[in-house]
């Protein structure tokens, strides 16, 4: 069985992608969040790599993680990639962390 989107997510997640403006300089954070675990990836879309990764329960944690991860590649700013999703509750929570573990964006 297909499981359509709704119209308003994909708008949602068409309007944040087109304003998300990434170089080499500034690679993306992308977050993807399953009905158990939160992910998070530094994604240098100019060469297709992920440069860093980190998954978990708890978003807290998987921000800091990712933003001590991307820190070892020399990555500092990075550009916010929340695709279909709200800015609030485990969302915000992961980029509170990562900002506060020395990410900036």
């Amino acid at each position: 069985m297909v499981r359509l989107r709704s119209p308003h997510v994909l708008q949602r997640q068409i309007r944040v992608r087109r304003k998300i403006r990434v170089s080499s300089s500034r690679p993306r954070l992308s977050v993807f969040r399953s009905n158990k675990y939160i992910y998070a990836q530094v994604i240098n879309d100019e060469k297709g790599v992920t440069l860093a990764s980190a998954k978990g329960e708890d978003p807290v944690v998987v921000g800091e993680a990712v933003a001590k991860n991307a820190l070892k590649k020399k990555v500092t700013l990075v550009v916010f990639d929340r695709s279909k999703y709200k800015y609030h509750g485990k969302v915000k929570a992961l980029a509170d962390a990562a900002r506060a573990a020395g990410l900036q964006f």
